[in-house]
């Protein structure tokens, strides 16, 4: 069983955690290369709300939205 546990252990550490640990050792050369995926993942985010907002726009001057006290049950 502890066999098990050193497979487990060898396969996260030598082969999963092994593109963290490269990105580990390029951030000592290049902060920018190390941060390449959350430069990406902000572009992503960034690209998605300027869509979002153009939709909300594009929905708000048509003119669909029922702005009456009364439209939510809610309210």
């Amino acid at each position: 069983m502890k066999d098990f546990f050193y497979a487990i252990q060898d396969l996260f550490v030598n082969v999963l955690f092994a593109p963290l640990d490269a990105l580990r050792e390029l951030e000592l050369s290049s902060w920018f290369g190390a941060n390449m995926f959350s430069w990406i993942f902000m572009a992503i985010g960034f690209v998605a709300f300027v869509y979002w907002m153009r939709e909300l726009s594009k929905f708000n001057k048509s003119g669909e939205e029922d702005k009456s006290v009364t439209a939510h049950s809610y309210l």
